[in-house]
C-alpha cells in the first residue's frame, strides 16, 4: 500500500501579476482569511518586499486588521466624548471644538485614513482662520482622541505627531490698581460690588462665586468656604457642581477692610433662607452672564480698562497683591484654588494660620493705597 502523501506546506503568500502589469500581493492573515495588500506594486520585488514586512509583523504581533480602522471618526469622537464623565463645561467645549473645527475636516473619514500630512494641513488651515489657543485646544482633543484609538488597537499609531502643537502661549493677562478695582466695585452698583473685591481679594472664579449661598460665608474670622462651582453655559443654564480641580474646595481668609462690604451684602442681598444663595438678581434669580456683563462693560470704561480687561482678570490682580504681601508660591496656589503637580511644591505648606497672615497683609496694602489716593490734590484724583 503506497504511503501517504506528504501534505505541501501553506505559503504565507503569493505575488501575481495583473492585466495592468502591475503586481498583487495576498497573504493569509491570523484570523485565517485571505487578504490582499492595500495597493498593488510596480515590480514583482516591490510586492515580495511588502509581503516579508507584513509577515514579520504578524510574527511579531505588530500587524493590525485592515479593517479594524474602518470606524467613523464622527462616531468615535462622539462616543469618545460621552464615556469620558466630563464636566458640563468641559463636555460643551469639546463639543463646539468638534462641531467647529475639527468634524468639518475629519468627520466624514474613517480612523485609518486620519494621517500625519492630514492633520499638519488641518492645523495649518485653522490657524489662518482662528486664534492659536482655540487651534491648540482643538489640536489637544484630536490627538486625545485618535490616541486612544490606538489604545483600543483601531489604528496603528496616533497621526497627530506635531511637536508643541497643543501648547498654548497666552499672552500675560493685565492686572488692574486697588483704584481701579474700588472705580469697578461702584460702578457695578451695590448689589454686585461684592463680587468685583471677591474676584479680585478672593480671589475667587465667577463660577464658584456664583454657587456661594450665605452659609458658606463667616464674619469672625473673615473668611468664605469655597465647596462647588456653578458655572453657565453658553445656553444660559448653570450647572451646579463640583469646583474645577480638588484644589478648588477651600477656605478663603479675606482681608478686613471688606468686613463692612460682606455685612452689608448678607444685610440687603443675600437670600434670607439659612443656604439661600449669596449672590442674586433684583429679582431673586441667579446673575446671568449677559445682564451681568452689560453693567461689567460699562465699569470698566469708568475704570479706564482696556476692552481686554475680562472679569476673570481680577484673578491675576489678587496673585500680584498676595506675592506682594510676602506669600510663596503655595500661598497663592491654596488661596486661588490652583492645583500642580511640582514636587518642589510638596516641601511648601500653607495652614489657615499663614493664609490668615496673607489676608492681613492684602489689608494693609489696600489700605494704604486707599489712603494715598486720598492724599492726593482733588484735581490729581478727577483728571
Amino acid at each position: 500500500m503506497a504511503g501517504r502523501k506528504p501534505q505541501r506546506r501553506r505559503e504565507f503568500g503569493t505575488v501575481r501579476q495583473l492585466p495592468s502589469g502591475r503586481w498583487q500581493a495576498r497573504y493569509w492573515a491570523p484570523d485565517g482569511s485571505r487578504r490582499k495588500a492595500p495597493e498593488t506594486f510596480e515590480t514583482k520585488t516591490d510586492a515580495q518586499t511588502w509581503l516579508t514586512l507584513t509577515q514579520a509583523d504578524i510574527e511579531r504581533n505588530h500587524w493590525v486588521d485592515p479593517d479594524v480602522g474602518a470606524v467613523n471618526f464622527e462616531a468615535y469622537a462622539l462616543k469618545w466624548v460621552e464615556e469620558r464623565g466630563l464636566s458640563a463645561t468641559t463636555d460643551e467645549l469639546y463639543r463646539r471644538l468638534l462641531r467647529l473645527h475639527i468634524l468639518p475636516a475629519f468627520g466624514d473619514l474613517d480612523l485609518d485614513e486620519i494621517t500625519p500630512p492630514g492633520v499638519r494641513s488641518w492645523r495649518a488651515e485653522r490657524l489662518k482662520a482662528t486664534g492659536a489657543t482655540t487651534v491648540a485646544k482643538s489640536y489637544r482633543l484630536l490627538k486625545a482622541i485618535m490616541e486612544t484609538a490606538a489604545d483600543d488597537e483601531l489604528i496603528r499609531r496616533n497621526p497627530c505627531r506635531i511637536k508643541g502643537a497643543g501648547i498654548e502661549k497666552a499672552k500675560e493677562r493685565p492686572t488692574a490698581t486697588v483704584e481701579q478695582i474700588d472705580v469697578l466695585a461702584d460702578a457695578m452698583g451695590p448689589r454686585w460690588r461684592l463680587m468685583v473685591y471677591f474676584g479680585a481679594y478672593g480671589p475667587m472664579r465667577p463660577e464658584e462665586q456664583a454657587a456661594l449661598r450665605r452659609s458658606d460665608v463667616t464674619l469672625d474670622p473673615l473668611a468664605v468656604r469655597v465647596r462647588q462651582a456653578a458655572p453657565e453655559l453658553t445656553t444660559g443654564r448653570r450647572v451646579e457642581g463640583d469646583t474645577k480641580s480638588d484644589a478648588g474646595v477651600r477656605t478663603i481668609y479675606l482681608p478686613g477692610f471688606l468686613y463692612i462690604e460682606v455685612k452689608r451684602h448678607l444685610d440687603w442681598y443675600a437670600e434670607k433662607e439659612p443656604d439661600g444663595l449669596l449672590f442674586v438678581g433684583e429679582k431673586g434669580a441667579p446673575f446671568r452672564r449677559s445682564s451681568f456683563g452689560r453693567k461689567w462693560r460699562r465699569a470698566r470704561v469708568k475704570a479706564g480698562l482696556t476692552e481686554d480687561f475680562r472679569f476673570y482678570d481680577l484673578r491675576h490682580t489678587g496673585h500680584s497683591l498676595s506675592t506682594q504681601s510676602g506669600a510663596t508660591l503655595k500661598d497663592t496656589m491654596v488661596r486661588a484654588g490652583q492645583s500642580s503637580e511640582k514636587a518642589a511644591l510638596i516641601y511648601q505648606h500653607s495652614d489657615d494660620e499663614r493664609q490668615q497672615e496673607v489676608a492681613e497683609g492684602i489689608d494693609t496694602r489696600v489700605r494704604a493705597a486707599r489712603d494715598k489716593a486720598l492724599s492726593r490734590p482733588r484735581q490729581a484724583r478727577e483728571a
